[in-house]
């Protein structure tokens, strides 16, 4: 516009007085109005907020720095068996089963017979117990006689050797059936009790080797199994063991030993405290993950076996930018903080922000070490600006 009637002017050079201030004139109204716009640009800044004195009573400034801190690991996992507790029985010999005394959820104690079956082959190895038993003892009145006629001069000493290595040779027969029997199932008393009456039994007890619940039975009466077949599990589910994946990229925060907390949503978010007490050696190539294990009680039941799990778990101790929680300023779901940029005037920038810990909360980006922010009163800041934007 100055431009126009400058070069308006000079092309007229002898226009009266009274053009000259008309030109004049004009050329004050457009810089009085440049200048208008351009304050107004200053004060239309809306995330700018500056504080009053009554304001400053209520907050407080801080320096964003370092802090040493411990994030919280959320793990899914699941609920599983302690290994340890575990008994998968099967029978001893091979045999048609008589009777089944257990039923499925069944608690039974250590040696209590869970089944009872009729076995053949225990039958025949009872009865090669008591031959050989016979055997001994026809052997060893065999030496005796020897002896007797090797002092009369009527034998030789080779036939006391000879007839001393019968004897040896039906001991190592019969305590060889024995170690069978003992394999097959049968007790000490029971194994006596055969030597001494010679009677057969051809049954065989099948029993339980810990004390527990019954969590799988695979059996039916009349059924033939054999040694190999796995007739019953039992498990003491007093304690569990809680099994989660952790991803390998975050397995070095991870550390044995640490104490974890275990939510299962399935008892309303119930949360047991428990140790991390295992990490595998490998990594699972198709989920890339790495077994974590911890154990936790279970006396009254309540845990199952395969419940779904959250494992929390803190990590190693790291240095991160850390701010207060309350200075966060959260609208839209966008996270904000007030930066101090000059004498009692602040700004609102939006800051990405990681895991929240003991009040604290993990700057990931849009704030450096040393920005001053506001600490407590960040609310009543938000309201100044909100209230500068209506008015």
């Amino acid at each position: 516009m100055m431009k126009l009637l400058l070069n308006h002017y000079h092309s007229h050079a002898r226009l009266p007085h009274a053009w000259l201030i008309v030109i004049a004139l004009t050329l004050g109204a457009c810089s009085e109005k440049a200048a208008t716009t351009v304050a107004a640009v200053e004060v239309a800044d809306p995330d700018v907020v500056t504080v009053t004195p009554s304001l400053a009573k209520v907050i407080s400034l801080q320096a964003a720095g370092n802090t040493e801190v411990r994030e919280n690991l959320r793990i899914p996992g699941t609920i599983q068996l302690d290994e340890q507790r575990v008994s998968r029985i099967g029978a001893s010999v091979t045999g048609r089963l008589k009777d089944i005394q257990v039923a499925l959820g069944e608690n039974v104690r250590q040696g209590q017979v869970l089944a009872t079956l009729n076995s053949t082959e225990l039958a025949q190895h009872q009865l090669a117990y008591v031959k050989a038993s016979q055997q001994i003892a026809l052997q060893s009145k065999a030496v005796e006689r020897a002896r007797q006629l090797l002092e009369a001069d009527v034998i030789g000493s080779a036939e006391l050797q000879r007839r001393e290595s019968e004897l040896q040779a039906a001991q190592a027969e019969l305590n060889a059936s024995r170690d069978q029997l003992t394999v097959l199932g049968m007790s000490e008393s029971a194994i006596r009790n055969l030597e001494r009456t010679g009677q057969i039994h051809s049954y065989s007890n099948v029993v339980s080797r810990i004390s527990g619940t019954v969590i799988s039975r695979k059996v039916n009466l009349g059924q033939v199994v054999q040694p190999a077949d796995e007739l019953f599990i039992v498990a003491d589910l007093s304690q569990v063991w809680v099994e989660a994946e952790v991803p390998e990229q975050q397995i070095d925060l991870v550390e044995v030993g640490e104490d974890v907390h275990v939510e299962i949503p399935a008892l309303g978010n119930r949360r047991y405290t428990a140790t991390l007490i295992y990490e595998a050696d490998i990594v699972n190539p198709q989920t890339r993950t790495v077994t974590v294990r911890s154990v936790i009680d279970n006396p009254d039941r309540e845990i199952k076996p395969d419940m779904l799990v959250s494992m929390l778990v803190k990590s190693r101790p790291l240095t991160r930018l850390a701010i207060p929680a309350q200075s966060i300023v959260r609208e839209n779901d966008k996270t904000y903080v007030f930066v101090k940029f000059a004498q009692d005037k602040f700004r609102l920038r939006e800051v990405e922000l990681g895991n929240e810990f003991e009040g604290k909360a993990i700057v990931l980006r849009g704030l450096s070490q040393g920005e001053v922010i506001v600490n407590q009163g960040a609310f009543h800041v938000n309201n100044e600006r909100k209230s500068k934007e209506l008015g």
